[in-house]
């Protein structure tokens, strides 16, 4: 059966299952997911306990003797299996579904229910999920899926954690601001999130936590992935979008693969944009593009603040972009009205501010666009001496004059 995360504990304090399998790519959750399982196990008298890891040349005949024999002194024990790929192969697919009929027959056999098995495997896609062998664990044990935590919920997640260990913050906008402020250094590492918010507890007592407290304690943690740029992009959170690629600067992350995301995406806005004017629904465009997930929510809204010219200058500033990146020429000689920042970061921020906040969306988006805080100026880059124009009269800095500052 499937099983919500929430619903664990409740679960166990019921009763184990003969057979558990716990999926999803939020490492922290299916650790601690894990955790409440095996401290279950041990407190029910499971206290062997054997672990087999699937790699190549696995020896899936071990797995099925180890889970269907008990232990040399008669302790119940713990059999944990942990497939990395989530691909177990036909032999392994085999041997998972001889493992779910003896897990589905332990309540008519005295040795089989002296074992439990644990199966822990990464995020599955939809296909995997509908697998012979994954349907087969299922419906044999439980089935918990790990989901991640959205962005927007990591604030609230926080908090809640902050709760479980006695601290709150101040109430109103002051609360607020607080988690946001951890919420953006963390970047949704919830295990950077959970070592902060562990640090609070060692730092300062139980009760409220003042803004100041969790501003001097909590680091700038983050680890910055260039394939939530998109994220950033399509919300038009201008502030996020300027610390995320000044992160992956810092972290010497290659300009051009944050290219490539940036361009992907934008390509992506193109599509579907032709899509919808052809008379295409959007909810068959969004899967024939392969958009899922938070990016469904957050494509429509982009679109409504884009045009196909727009999108079309931005790939047009792309090829010029990745020539610069390359180390070529990224334009004409003498060509200053449209010239590109002398940083390549520079311009890959203005290239993703083409859809965060672009100059055809008028006055209110570039208002909007100038209210946001700043992120550290790290992937600014110098423009050149002050007060120097190039040819035709353009300040050198006129490229970054709409990075938040």
């Amino acid at each position: 059966m499937q099983l919500r995360l929430d619903a664990l504990e409740p679960h166990l304090a019921k009763g184990l299952a003969g057979l558990y399998v716990v999926y999803g790519d939020e490492h922290l959750l299916a650790q601690e997911a894990c955790d409440r399982i095996r401290a279950a196990a041990r407190a029910a008298g499971f206290t062997d306990r054997s672990v087999f890891t699937v790699e190549r040349g696995f020896d899936w005949s071990s797995l099925l003797g180890a889970s269907q024999s008990m232990s040399l002194f008669g302790d119940r024990q713990l059999v944990e299996l942990r497939i990395p790929s989530g691909k177990p192969g036909k032999e392994g697919a085999d041997a998972l579904k001889t493992l779910a009929g003896s897990a589905r027959s332990a309540a008519g056999s005295v040795a089989i229910a002296d074992v439990l098995t644990l199966v822990t495997l990464p995020r599955l896609d939809a296909a995997t999920q509908k697998s012979a062998w994954f349907s087969a664990l299922a419906e044999a044990g439980v089935a918990l899926k790990i989901d991640p935590v959205e962005r927007a919920q990591l604030p609230n997640w926080i908090g809640q954690r902050l709760a479980q260990q006695g601290q709150r913050v101040a109430p109103g906008e002051d609360g607020r601001r607080a988690l946001q402020f951890v919420a953006e250094r963390v970047e949704g590492n919830l295990l950077a999130a959970h070592q902060e918010i562990q640090k609070l507890g060692l730092l300062y007592e139980q009760g409220v936590l003042s803004f100041e407290q969790i501003h001097d304690a909590v680091l700038n943690v983050a680890r910055y992935d260039v394939f939530k740029l998109n994220e950033a992009m399509l919300t038009g959170d201008v502030g996020r979008l300027a610390r995320m690629l000044d992160g992956l600067r810092g972290e010497g992350e290659a300009a051009v693969l944050v290219l490539w995301a940036v361009v992907e995406e934008i390509r992506t806005l193109l599509r579907i944009k032709r899509g919808v004017a052809a008379g295409k629904p959007l909810a068959m465009l969004l899967r024939e593009n392969r958009v899922w997930g938070p990016r469904e929510r957050l494509i429509g809204p982009a679109l409504s603040r884009l045009t196909d010219a727009a999108l079309e200058r931005a790939l047009a500033t792309a090829a010029r972009l990745d020539r610069q990146v390359k180390g070529l020429s990224a334009q004409a000689r003498g060509e200053w009205r449209n010239a590109l920042p002398p940083d390549a970061w520079d311009g890959l921020f203005e290239l993703a501010m083409t859809v965060a906040s672009p100059r055809d969306a008028g006055t209110a988006g570039a208002a909007g666009a100038g209210a946001r805080p700043s992120a550290a100026p790290a992937a600014r880059g110098a423009a050149g001496p002050a007060g120097r124009t190039q040819p035709g009269g353009r300040p050198p800095s006129a490229g970054l004059a709409r990075r938040p500052g």
